[in-house]
């Protein structure tokens, strides 16, 4: 089975014009991401080198939301980042860079507080529990 980070790993070489076997994916998915383990959504947070590969390499676009000065990134958030982003991000101090340009409008209405974007998905998902 190809998780998500293997496609992900698979398409940032092609743009790159890099070879894109199943060994070398195999190589970088422990360099590229933070978690290497599969699951069905999220967990697609990149590493510094990921992000200078797919920047500068496959020259993929991304987009930088400037988060609020006042927001900690504790835990919690990290934990909703890992389960309600669907697209590779980047996270720093002060900005997070996705590559969907989905993603990055959603994190713009909530004017980059990943905290308030985090907690809404989650009642959205259980009031969709709820409702089923």
């Amino acid at each position: 089975m190809t998780s998500n980070k293997d496609t992900y790993t698979t398409v940032f070489l092609k743009a790159a014009e890099f070879p894109y076997d199943e060994q070398t994916v195999k190589t970088l998915k422990p360099i590229w991401w933070y978690s290497t383990r599969d699951k069905d959504e999220g967990g697609l947070r990149m590493t510094d080198q990921c992000l200078e590969f797919v920047e500068t390499k496959s020259e993929i676009k991304t987009y930088k939301i400037e988060l609020p000065k006042d927001l900690i990134l504790g835990p919690q958030v990290l934990i909703w980042l890992d389960q309600f982003l669907n697209s590779p991000y980047h996270l720093e101090k002060r900005f997070i860079k996705v590559l969907s340009e989905r993603t990055a409008f959603e994190l713009y209405m909530f004017s980059g507080d990943v905290k308030k974007m985090g907690a809404a998905k989650a009642m959205n998902r259980q009031i969709a529990k709820n409702t089923d």
